[in-house]
């Protein structure tokens, strides 16, 4: 029997990649976190390594990252901007072949990462571990990506670029500029190599590109996803366009000079360090200015949010980033910081924005864009829809709560002394004082990623057996 996507015409629009990369995100996503979970659950009952070194929590957070990052976060951004772009620009993508090679070449860099990590093959560096032939494997990709997005908006029928593209082609840009600069080194063997820098000048390039991955992949690109897809989902037009452009080239010029904060009260200057924190602060006001944009979007239509668990998404993910990026400013203080720095404070805000942020904004943009690729009414199940937002958002606020207490008591507990200059706690005892915080992570941990498991259901059922019949809304998408 043939299926309704197959009796469909030719679409305009090459949404094969889209739907390849949606897909993909999906299945990297529930790896992601499952891995996630795993190593939360050893940091509960650290005989879980099976006394295995490739199972060890060192070689098994890397992994975790790098999947979320780059595996789910990464191809939610491939899928969105393949997906924005060519409507926003009505022009098909300016070669097929080429978006078959980035999908494919991405998904090879993935599997190398999986495989080379817990192998012990890694240059130790955060969310740059990739040794060097994955490194250059990776910039051939984004050379491809860059040339395929870039040549679209070109090519593009309509005068007018719009806002969330920008947002898509500064993360392109910046991301490829920290990537290669952070990642020049010398090989010594087909697997290791050593970097180009060293010292106070090796940290200070590491956390220009640390930041960076947060600034310009976890955030600015996911702020052109909200551009697009909190107007479409909400039917309203974005509140204000002129404050989202001026949003854009305030958090541009700005986002790039944070990375010093994550090195308070190390080798580096201290001039340099004042200037990350200073920077930091100042971001709060763009940072905010784009999350009000995105919020009174929903102006006369906050009654949708009752019966729409995908707008819920959208709209929460973005009250998560409101609370992140003042979070994150306040972090960057150096009194703050010297409580919060190397405890599960960190670990909290981190996940604030990588659960609260990244993960519900790229759901939401799924469930939006999954019936329009395979030409379904709708979603098989809105009331999984409902389930898994909870799963998700109980999930986001247990975790986070378990790791603000735990990164507070820890640093209370370190900076405690006694009268006579002696420490008041022994690690040991700050240790045992966080074993319940870290049982709550994996609870919430836990809570979320079996969200993502209804979410594989939901869309194995829409796309294979949901809507039995093509929407006529959807028809003119596929028209030749």
């Amino acid at each position: 029997m043939i299926s309704p996507e197959d009796a469909l015409p030719a679409p305009i629009y090459n949404y094969t990649v889209v739907r390849q990369f949606t897909l993909m995100t999906l299945l990297w996503g529930i790896l992601g976190m499952s891995m996630g979970v795993f190593i939360a659950a050893q940091l509960v009952w650290p005989e879980l390594n099976f006394g295995l070194p490739w199972l060890s929590f060192g070689r098994i957070r890397p992994i975790h990252t790098n999947l979320v990052i780059f595996a789910f976060g990464g191809g939610a951004l491939f899928a969105t901007s393949f997906y924005v772009v060519q409507r926003t620009s009505k022009a098909r993508l300016i070669s097929d072949s080429l978006a078959s090679f980035v999908f494919w070449g991405w998904q090879a860099a993935m599997v190398a990462m999986v495989v080379s990590y817990p192998l012990g093959y890694t240059t130790s560096k955060e969310y740059a571990e990739m040794e060097w032939p994955i490194a250059l494997w990776v910039t051939i990709v984004w050379v491809a990506y860059a040339y395929l997005f870039f040549g679209t908006i070109a090519a593009r029928k309509i005068r007018h670029i719009y806002v969330g593209n920008w947002f898509y082609g500064a993360f392109i840009v910046v991301t490829a500029m920290v990537h290669v600069i952070n990642h020049l080194a010398l090989p010594v063997t087909a697997l290791k190599s050593y970097p180009l820098y060293s010292g106070a000048t090796d940290a200070m390039i590491q956390w220009w590109y640390g930041h960076s991955v947060v600034g310009f992949i976890l955030s600015v690109g996911f702020l052109g996803m909200m551009y697009y897809f909190v107007p479409k989902q909400a039917g309203r037009p974005i509140y204000s366009y002129r404050l989202s452009i001026v949003h854009f080239w305030a958090i541009i010029a700005l986002y790039i000079w944070a990375g010093p904060h994550h090195l308070h009260y190390t080798a580096l200057p201290d001039w340099a360090q004042t200037l990350g924190m200073v920077m930091s602060v100042i971001l709060l006001a763009p940072s905010w200015g784009g999350m009000i944009n995105g919020m009174m979007t929903l102006s006369g239509a906050w009654h949708k949010l009752r019966s729409d668990p995908i707008l819920r998404f959208l709209v929460v993910s973005l009250a998560f980033y409101g609370m992140s990026t003042f979070e994150g400013p306040m972090m960057a203080i150096k009194t703050v910081n010297s409580l919060s720095h190397y405890t599960d404070w960190t670990i909290g805000h981190v996940h604030a924005g990588a659960l609260g942020w990244v993960a519900m904004i790229s759901i939401g943009t799924l469930y939006h864009m999954i019936p329009r690729l395979w030409g379904r009414e709708r979603m098989h199940s809105i009331g999984l829809i409902n389930a898994h937002f909870w799963l998700a958002t109980i999930g986001t606020v247990l975790y986070i709560a378990a790791m603000w207490v735990n990164g507070i008591t820890q640093g209370l507990m370190w900076r405690a002394v006694n009268e006579d200059g002696t420490l008041t706690y022994s690690f040991v005892e700050a240790l045992e004082a966080s074993h319940f915080g870290y049982v709550v992570r994996l609870a919430g941990g836990a809570v979320f990623a079996s969200g993502m498991l209804l979410m594989a259901w939901n869309c194995w059922r829409t796309i294979r057996t949901g809507a039995a019949e093509v929407h006529p809304a959807h028809l003119k998408e596929y028209a030749s």
